[in-house]
């Protein structure tokens, strides 16, 4: 009897210390995750300097699970990188722009230089800006995320 519970007791420290622990449910306290309202919006954020990973997605089930992974990466990696989820049928000419057919899909948004020079001005209403557009190809997962940035060489992280 009392090895059952110096067992529990071990199992519940291994899931609070554990860095790679995949049990669910996992608290992730408040969302990360940005949702799409306005382009205007979305610029403020590539202004900010950090990488956006933008899921483009519409009703179906792979986007169930896709909303789980941004919430969980979107957790880990705050504040070096933004998650935002952009609902393509409320927004449709945000997701016309990017030519895509097949939904849902992820891109990353990434200027490493827009930090530094914040744009050339031609007039002052008009801001023109530079950004790198990645296509994730990788697995969808926070694990997928982490081995997209380091190949990349996007800073995801504090350096350590």
């Amino acid at each position: 009897m009392e090895d059952s519970s110096i067992l529990s007791k071990i199992m519940l420290n291994l899931r609070s210390t554990s860095k790679y622990y995949t049990g669910y449910p996992k608290d992730l306290g408040p969302s990360r995750v940005i949702h799409f309202t306005s382009e205007r919006e979305f610029v403020q954020l590539l202004h900010q300097g950090y990488p956006v990973v933008v899921a483009f997605t519409i009703k179906c089930n792979l986007t169930k699970h896709l909303d789980k992974v941004l919430e969980e990466s979107a957790a880990e990696f705050y504040p070096h990188v933004k998650f935002m989820r952009v609902e393509c049928p409320k927004y449709p000419g945000f997701c016309i722009t990017r030519q895509k057919k097949e939904y849902p899909f992820v891109e990353v948004f990434h200027s490493p230089e827009q930090a530094a020079n914040q744009g050339k001005v031609a007039d002052p209403n008009i801001t023109k800006y530079a950004v790198k557009v990645l296509t994730f190809k990788h697995d969808l997962s926070a694990y997928g995320f982490r081995e997209f940035f380091k190949r990349q060489g996007i800073r995801s992280s504090d350096p350590k």
